[in-house]
């Protein structure tokens, strides 16, 4: 199956995670919090054609590792996927506002001058503020907006704009959540786990785990569990196809 958001090398054992993903054949979005850990977690999808490494600079860490923008732009030709960039308007936060939100326009614009890369996008608490920066850079490429949490007006404006969701089964436990991923065009819409971030049962969530999503969102959809799972196979090989032709 599929997870298209989760931080690979940031598990304590992350070789062995990675193997575990490859026997079993999962799909991956490995995202990073540096440029410089790109090449580093790339290693981890050695012999794994079905992992793809995404090159990001967090925004939580943005006002520590801006001069990092340089191999940013360095490495994006390497790679057809960016993430984990964005914005993050938490309290803790809040004094690098500046700063981070510099960083995210230079990452768009170095997207944009590469000519596009599709992104996995932090929009906590700044799904608003992260709009804003799409709509002033057209041309970055195909924005996901990964366990997007902001009001339903944004949402609405997201769908417009043309962006894509991953979600998963931590953001779908809760009603908001629910509703959120209701309202999301079915055939944009991508799961994620988000480990080891996210959790389950009080531990971090494994890659494998995102799959437990498919219930709730076969529920949400109003289809059983086959056409669910098929309808995400679908928008993987789109969004495959959008960032580097016919396989993801």
């Amino acid at each position: 199956m599929i997870d298209f958001h989760c931080h690979l090398d940031l598990y304590p054992d992350p070789h062995s995670v990675a193997r575990a993903c490859r026997e079993r054949g999962l799909y991956v979005l490995s995202v990073t919090t540096t440029p410089s850990a790109w090449r580093g977690t790339s290693a981890l999808a050695q012999d794994a054609p079905r992992i793809r490494t995404a090159l990001g600079l967090h925004p939580q860490i943005a006002h520590e590792r801006a001069h990092e923008l340089a191999l940013l732009e360095q490495l994006v030709v390497d790679t057809p996927y960016v993430g984990e960039i964005g914005l993050d308007g938490g309290p803790e936060y809040r004094n690098h506002w500046r700063k981070q939100l510099r960083v995210f326009e230079r990452a768009l614009t170095i997207c944009r001058d590469a000519g596009g890369r599709v992104m996995s996008l932090h929009s906590r608490r700044a799904s608003g503020e992260v709009l804003d920066a799409l709509e002033a850079c057209p041309g970055a490429g195909t924005p996901i907006l990964h366990w997007f949490s902001g009001p339903l007006r944004d949402l609405d404006r997201a769908v417009e704009l043309g962006c894509w969701f991953s979600v998963g089964p931590a953001m779908l436990r809760g009603a908001k959540g629910r509703q959120l991923a209701t309202r999301m065009p079915i055939d944009r819409v991508l799961i994620e786990s988000d480990g080891p971030f996210a959790h389950v049962d009080g531990r971090p969530a494994w890659p494998w785990e995102a799959v437990s999503a498919v219930p709730d969102l076969a529920k949400l959809w109003q289809m059983d569990k086959g056409a669910c799972e098929r309808q995400l196979m679908a928008n993987l090989a789109a969004i495959g196809r959008i960032a580097v032709g016919p396989q993801f």
